[in-house]
């Protein structure tokens, strides 16, 4: 493998979009890329989650390609550069760790977390709880935004008391959730649907789980279980389309 410095490398991203360069790259824009910087960092957490450090290292290759094509296509519009993006991440850590770059003391990782908070909201310059919860990003993972907007909600006073009355507020919103089926309310359906979703996630959130990983985990699960299904009704010469609900509820507890 080559040996390339970092200016090396954002000398290559600079060729790849000039005249002489690459067509696909040159029409790039901030919004195209998009999704290209979402599903790079998917692959990254992928890669974490196998303990994959080889795929790791290049997936946070892939990253950092995404941080470069941005900041040169500012660069272009003389917006914003590399070296903009750096010297901002890097005053931002120093401000949020005065604990260790200036005189502030912290006893554990906890004081930590408010200290950063509070030096979040001075910089961010949010006068009231209205401005912090529009400014939960909207593009973020839904579980994730809503867990964000829970947490807020509880800081400024309103929460449950404990778990057992948002397991409530769950049978709650699923019991509206069923009149709404039942009596064929279709536009309200999906509002009462988005209730119990939100409710779930606010249990995670007292049971002090990660919803999104619960989910994940469920979902992997599923996958396992239901390839253990189908080969055991081919092993017993069943089409599983073919078989009833009752007939692959047996072979799904016979497999579980």
């Amino acid at each position: 493998m080559s040996d390339y410095s970092f200016d090396d490398f954002m000398g290559i991203i600079r060729k790849l979009r000039s005249k002489e360069g690459c067509p696909w790259d040159r029409e790039q824009t901030h919004e195209s890329l998009r999704t290209c910087m979402l599903e790079e960092c998917y692959e990254a957490i992928e890669a974490i989650n196998n303990k994959d450090n080889e795929n790791l290292c290049e997936e946070l290759g892939d990253i950092l390609l995404q941080v470069a094509l941005h900041s040169v296509i500012a660069e272009e519009t003389k917006e914003f550069n590399i070296n903009d993006v750096i010297s901002g991440v890097a005053d931002k850590m120093i401000r949020r760790h005065p604990h260790v770059f200036g005189d502030v003391k912290v006893e554990d990782a906890e004081g930590v977390i408010k200290n950063w908070e509070e030096i979040k909201k001075t910089e961010k310059k949010t006068s009231n709880i209205k401005e912090e919860l529009f400014n939960i990003p909207k593009a973020l993972p839904a579980n994730i935004r809503a867990e964000k907007v829970q947490r807020k909600a509880a800081k400024n006073g309103m929460d449950f008391e404990d778990y057992k009355q948002v397991i409530n507020k769950v049978y709650e919103e699923l019991e509206e959730l069923k009149e709404s089926i039942e009596i064929g309310d279709k536009s309200n359906i999906s509002d009462e649907f988005g209730d119990v979703m939100f409710s779930m996630i606010n249990l995670s959130r007292f049971l002090q789980l990660n919803a999104e990983n619960s989910l994940t985990n469920a979902t992997n699960k599923f996958i396992n279980r239901f390839v253990d299904v189908f080969t055991l009704a081919e092993s017993k010469g069943h089409n599983l389309c073919e078989l009833s609900p009752l007939e692959q509820d047996a072979l799904w507890r016979e497999v579980k």
